[in-house]
């Protein structure tokens, strides 16, 4: 139900009710000296920032992990497994340090 603001004509007081919308007209009809006041509309949207990922959309981001284990983006959706994947990250660090001391750069 919203809040309304009304506008006694003979008075000028102004006031706010929560009505149903079937209520305001017969609050209306039944004192011809009050007047519905124009405001703004109260707007209520969604909750921004709170939603959860979808899991099918987290499945397809871990397969392009996968499929690019050595991508920053890879490195950080593998960042949960250990053992081998660990192992091969630092050895393509290691390799990458030394091509770079060799002047040849690699990404």
């Amino acid at each position: 139900m919203p809040i309304y603001e009304f506008v006694d004509t003979e008075t000028g007081e102004e006031f706010e009710l929560f009505l149903k919308i079937s209520e305001r007209e017969e609050f209306l009809k039944d004192n011809p000296t009050i007047k519905g006041k124009m405001s703004a509309p109260m707007i209520v949207g969604g909750v921004d920032g709170l939603r959860k990922v979808d899991d099918g959309f987290k499945e397809v981001l871990q397969k392009i992990g996968e499929q690019n284990p050595q991508s920053n983006f890879g490195r950080e959706i593998n960042s949960a497994k250990t053992g081998q994947q660990g192992q091969v990250n630092k050895a393509v660090d290691k390799w990458k340090k030394k091509a770079a001391k060799d002047k040849k750069v690699y990404k």
